[in-house]
């Protein structure tokens, strides 16, 4: 792993590269498409076959973009077999983690319910804000609640 020098006034002292802060305003949109298997699990939520994959990547950017993202890089990402604790493959992770490194994006937008250890843990590998299509529109309506009831709905429903 390479270091990268941080100086400030106090001091200089040497932090790892994934440990930078990266813009949370430039965002990679990833679109899960979990192919059908043999055996019916409550984990694997069905995709609505009347959309094609590049209409869900489409309309999660346009999302994204509702809400003044700049969206750097969108992907459609094959998931055979859904994992428990990240949904992705390693692989697939480690593809994501190289983009965001790449494009300089410290969010990505899964456009497919997360769950909350789920969340956790690629935020912890990709160093990222990542956020699932639900928060994703959470976000677009409290951007755009103008009352303080409105507001105060939002954060309820984030809780």
């Amino acid at each position: 792993m390479r270091n990268i020098t941080k100086r400030d006034s106090k001091s200089s002292s040497i932090i790892p590269e994934l440990e930078r802060l990266r813009d949370d305003s430039r965002a990679v949109v990833v679109v899960p498409i979990l192919k059908k298997t043999g055996k019916a699990s409550a984990d694997i939520v069905a995709q609505p076959a009347t959309r094609s994959d590049e209409s869900r990547l489409e309309e999660a950017t346009g999302l994204a973009l509702a809400i003044d993202l700049d969206v750097v890089h969108g992907m459609i990402v094959s998931v055979a077999q859904p994992k428990p604790g990240t949904l992705l493959s390693t692989g697939k992770i480690e593809e994501i983690g190289h983009v965001l490194s790449e494009k300089d994006a410290g969010l990505v937008i899964v456009d497919h319910p997360l769950t909350p250890v789920q969340q956790r843990n690629l935020e912890k590998e990709w160093n990222a804000k990542v956020i699932d299509r639900t928060g994703l529109i959470l976000e677009i309506f409290g951007r755009r609640a103008s009352t303080r009831e409105g507001t105060l709905q939002v954060d309820l429903a984030h809780l």
